[in-house]
């Protein structure tokens, strides 16, 4: 059973790969949540299930009464699966996300596929989905798993942050321990050669730019040049919102600009305006401005390991390090109520344990030393 939220150009993709067989071997009902009939149809048919997932925020599912507290009540065993945007926790916990903002951008990803004079220009719809639904696959089949052994139901929780943090663990494992970011270590080119780079780079970021049909999606630079990302996949829902934000309200106020259509045929002019503002502004100034509008800022690997929301949310643990003391890591991406995962032990040295694992397995210290002399072991 699934239960997942879409909008209106979300729509199309869903129609597009349903007819290519990404979607396919599904069927799909429509239901109220609001409505007190809609949810007593979700629960009869949660007391038979073996697994829930959806992709609402916090706020919806206690909204909808469907928060793992409430259907594990109804279903004891159930297997309850959760992907958010951010977490369950923090100031974020129900800020709008997508792959392209949560998972694309505010974990670092964009910036690590840019270097100095040469910016990602673009970003993939669906990147971090996939491999965000793979984890949550993952815990699923690790929760029943639990649940044969057991008879124990949980909650599994897993964030497009987290998981795309945990796709960069190479460089996020380096932030951690040295406090450095990529520009630290990396040379970059004289500043000439970059500003000459740029200079045609931003010739093509327009091009592009101007065939963006909604000035609400793209990117803009803030005054310390900093990036937000912006993936408003339904603008007539968040134009009124988003001119608020940009002190524009009288563009809300045009007739013309009710609708995605009528914007676009003026989003050159209207994305030139957008940047005009944007870059007035640090990014911590728009920050709050931009509350409940999905955006993310494009963070560095460094900022991304220091985010409130990977804090807050358990995304980096600490253990004690035989040799370094106290450091950090990542968390492992399933966040598991019942069972989860926890650090035990720091990564061995090649063949640490050898000799503890042999004599686990009934060898004597007799065994082992022939191992050795006949190159069994190291």
């Amino acid at each position: 059973m699934k239960i997942s939220s879409f909008d209106s150009e979300e729509r199309y993709f869903r129609v597009k790969n349903s007819k290519t067989g990404l979607i396919s071997n599904k069927r799909s009902l429509s239901l109220n949540l609001y409505n007190e009939n809609g949810r007593a149809i979700m629960y009869k048919m949660v007391a038979q299930a073996d697994v829930f997932l959806s992709n609402l925020r916090p706020f919806e599912l206690e909204r909808f009464k469907l928060d793992y507290e409430t259907l594990s009540k109804i279903n004891p065993r159930l297997i309850w699966g959760n992907i958010t945007g951010y977490g369950k926790k923090g100031p974020d916990k129900d800020h709008p996300a997508y792959d392209t903002t949560a998972y694309w951008a505010r974990a670092g990803i964009h910036s690590l596929f840019s270097v100095p004079g040469v910016p990602c220009l673009t970003y993939r719809p669906a990147f971090g989905d996939t491999v965000a639904g793979l984890a949550l696959a993952y815990g699923i089949v690790q929760a029943l798993y639990v649940r044969e052994k057991t008879g124990i139901g949980q909650a599994v929780n897993i964030s497009l942050l987290h998981t795309g943090l945990y796709q960069l663990s190479f460089d996020v494992s380096g932030a951690l321990i040295t406090g450095k970011d990529i520009k630290d270590w990396r040379e970059e080119p004289p500043l000439e050669i970059q500003q000459q780079s740029l200079a045609a780079i931003a010739q093509i970021a327009d091009f592009y730019a101007a065939r963006t049909k909604s000035p609400l999606t793209g990117s803009y630079l803030t005054k310390d040049l900093r990036s937000l990302l912006f993936i408003v996949l339904q603008p007539d829902r968040y134009w009124a919102k988003f001119c608020k934000a940009v002190g524009r309200e009288d563009l809300a106020q045009n007739p013309k600009y009710e609708t995605i259509e009528g914007r676009a045929e003026d989003r050159v002019a209207l994305r030139k305006t957008f940047a005009d503002i944007f870059i007035t502004k640090t990014l911590e100034e728009w920050i709050p401005l931009l509350e409940g509008i999905p955006y993310a800022p494009n963070q560095t690997i460094l900022e991304a390991v220091k985010d409130v929301q990977a804090r807050e949310n358990g995304f980096i643990v600490t253990y004690e390090h035989p040799e370094r003391g106290m450091i950090e890591q990542l968390a492992n991406p399933v966040m598991m109520s019942r069972t989860p995962a926890s650090v035990r032990l720091p990564a061995p040295e090649f063949g640490q344990h050898t000799e503890e694992v042999l004599l686990e397995y009934g060898y004597t210290w007799e065994d082992i030393a022939l191992f050795q002399e006949d190159g069994t072991i190291a």
